[in-house]
């Protein structure tokens, strides 16, 4: 309980600074705070209190206002954990979820989505979170990252309700996504043929031969068969 005290005392100085612009002060503030808590464990089971508003970029200011809605499917068949247990989990969480808020106002969208999956350890369906990884991996822009973007907003998806604001916005993402995904995979899997053709070139060149020698075409089963 001490430990949580110090915690919120500091994470509420995070808030201060985070709401003066003080993108920096806030974030040390965060990362002080969380490291007064206790270590994860192992799989925390998810926290649910109320829903929260999914494009409210804003840290979290107590813990108290929590993050999701909806239950765990397997709840049920995991150790529950105890109340000191989950007010830790969950502070972790939220501070975790405002490391990400800081991140995304400095533009480091890939330490927002390691911030936000540490989040989502201690409560895999809290929103803010969900969102902001979402959205700094659409950021991001590569194959990986954009079909994690996918994978978020279906998870929103089924977390919020139904006709919702936000459901609809997202909605209308997750379309403009799926081509954006198809581009990306075409242009790493041409840039990876690339890069392999160069090292088959160094490899074949002591032989005095190519990848031009070789001909990989489609054999309707989902492989290829070679033709020199």
């Amino acid at each position: 309980k001490k430990l949580l005290r110090y915690s919120e005392e500091l994470k509420t100085e995070g808030n201060d600074h985070y709401r003066a612009h003080r993108w920096e002060d806030a974030l040390a503030a965060y990362r002080s705070a969380l490291g007064r808590l206790p270590k994860r464990k192992s799989t925390p089971r998810p926290q649910r209190d109320t829903e929260v508003d999914a494009d409210d970029f804003s840290p979290e200011s107590s813990t108290s206002t929590q993050t999701s809605t909806g239950n765990s499917g397997n709840q049920d068949e995991e150790t529950p954990l105890t109340e000191e247990e989950a007010s830790v989990a969950k502070a972790r969480s939220v501070l975790n979820a405002n490391i990400g808020a800081c991140y995304v106002q400095l533009g480091e969208h890939k330490e927002v989505v390691n911030a936000c999956t540490e989040a989502l350890r201690d409560d895999p369906h809290y929103i803010k979170a969900l969102q902001r990884r979402a959205v700094s991996n659409e950021q991001l822009n590569t194959w990986s990252s954009l079909s994690s973007a996918q994978e978020d907003y279906n998870t929103l998806l089924s977390i919020l309700p139904e006709n919702s604001s936000s459901s609809k916005e997202i909605q209308r993402t997750l379309q403009l996504l799926k081509p954006r995904v198809e581009v990306a995979q075409k242009r790493e899997t041409a840039e990876m043929m690339q890069k392999l053709k160069g090292v088959g070139n160094s490899i074949l060149g002591n032989f005095g031969l190519s990848t031009d020698n070789f001909k990989f075409v489609p054999n309707g089963q989902g492989g290829y068969s070679v033709n020199f």
